[in-house]
């Protein structure tokens, strides 16, 4: 049986719990669950699903998550104490209000069952980018890049359009293209990546390509959020077949790159332009 202090600490423990349910109580109230829902479609459903399922397993599902718990989070990526490329970009965009009508109505939704998956947004599954079959005899490489964290290697080639608008110090146009390889790099004895002599990672096998081409309405249907203007992006198997990609990610990722193109090589092209 509890005693007369044990009562007492007791019922200040619970007076406490309560005030501090209607404290927050106000705050819930204040959220516009359909200003959330209408946000939530145009941009997060991307990635995390309409309804806060995400749609795939290496993004975070959002349902029934605690809205002080994804306000805060929103609210830390919007001002860059927590990093992650795609998220900070979109965050920045958000105002306070968004980000407490979002977290409210992802807080409302029931939570996801085992592996349940959400479908890619049709409009970002769908890429306009095709394989550029010539790109070996027409295209100019420009680039390569180690990757150290996957052990591959990417060579890097930009058709004639984006070629000739480097070489003039203008923006990337509509026919642009860009593309590259991706290897997995020759590994050693103790499975590290061998460095040719000059100083990139030997190719060992090739993996898959990527794609970035622009043409005139590709962005009509991309939220603004995280429309590229007219960019879209596309990855292909070594059958050049095009494989599935949630283009939202690579929207997100570009986002921050208005001032060059959405494209994070332009220098690197600029200069070889130069020289052609």
């Amino acid at each position: 049986m509890a005693t007369s202090s044990q009562g007492k600490e007791l019922l200040l423990k619970s007076l406490l719990v309560l005030t501090a349910l209607l404290m927050a109580a106000p705050l819930a109230d204040a959220a516009d669950l359909e200003a959330g829902r209408a946000k939530v479609a145009t941009v997060c459903a991307a990635c995390h699903g309409a309804a806060g399922v995400s749609v795939s397993d290496t993004i975070p599902n959002l349902a029934a998550q605690r809205a002080g718990y994804i306000e805060a989070q929103l609210k830390a990526l919007k001002e860059g104490t927590r990093k992650n490329p795609i998220m900070n970009a979109i965050a920045a965009q958000l105002s306070a209000e968004d980000i407490a009508n979002v977290a409210a109505f992802f807080a409302t939704q029931p939570g996801a069952a085992a592996a349940a998956k959400s479908a890619f947004l049709p409009n970002l599954a769908k890429s306009g980018v095709t394989f550029p079959e010539s790109y070996k005899t027409t295209f100019t490489k420009y680039h390569t890049i180690n990757f150290p964290a996957t052990k591959q290697v990417r060579y890097y080639y930009a058709n004639g359009a984006a070629l000739q608008a480097a070489k003039g110090d203008q923006p990337l146009p509509n026919g642009s293209v860009l593309f590259a390889e991706v290897y997995s790099a020759k590994l050693d004895a103790d499975k590290k990546p061998l460095t040719g002599g000059d100083g990139f990672f030997v190719p060992d096998q090739l993996l898959f390509y990527t794609a970035m081409a622009r043409e005139a309405g590709w962005g009509k249907d991309i939220p603004e959020m995280l429309r590229n203007e007219d960019w879209n992006y596309a990855a292909f198997s070594t059958a050049k077949e095009q494989r599935p990609v949630n283009q939202a990610e690579c929207f997100a990722c570009h986002k921050p790159l208005d001032k060059t193109s959405f494209t994070f090589t332009l220098k690197q092209l600029t200069d070889v332009a130069k020289t052609k």
